[in-house]
């Protein structure tokens, strides 16, 4: 299975620019949802998080921590050669979509949607919260739209 690092360089590969970080947890998150969605299987194990300001997957987090843009170059290990067609394909339509959206209009869309909504319940806004995004309930409601 590839790893979030392996979705994360991907995305940067179609974005072909320096990316902030904080936009490229979004595009993983929504690269997430929508997998769950269209495919049927998540694109990679780890989990995510409802962070005060959106989805974070704090694996991915812990790599780019003290960064604000990262690019292609970053993910050196990352290979997207571990991701099927269809995987990328499910991608590539995340980014064409999200991918020119600012990463603050993403993180205002996160906060609007029930996955984020519901993890974040009981954390008052603006406090870091470790509380996990289930792929169930992203499969819930992203199936739903």
């Amino acid at each position: 299975m590839a790893t979030v690092f392996d979705v994360a360089k991907y995305i940067l590969e179609k974005m072909d620019r320096p990316v902030s970080t904080m936009k490229l947890e979004k595009l993983v998150y929504y690269s997430q949802a929508w997998s769950l969605v269209w495919d049927e299987a998540p694109l990679f194990e780890e989990h995510i998080e409802a962070w005060a300001n959106g989805p974070v997957v704090p694996a991915l987090y812990d790599v780019h921590r003290g960064r604000y843009n990262v690019d292609t170059k970053f993910f050196k290990r990352a290979d997207t050669l571990n991701l099927t067609d269809l995987q990328k394909d499910t991608i590539n339509r995340v980014v064409d979509f999200y991918g020119g959206k600012s990463a603050q209009w993403l993180s205002d869309l996160t906060h609007q949607e029930t996955p984020w909504l519901e993890a974040r319940q009981g954390i008052p806004d603006g406090e870091r919260g470790n509380s996990e995004i289930t792929l169930a309930s992203m499969a819930e409601y992203y199936g739903s739209l």
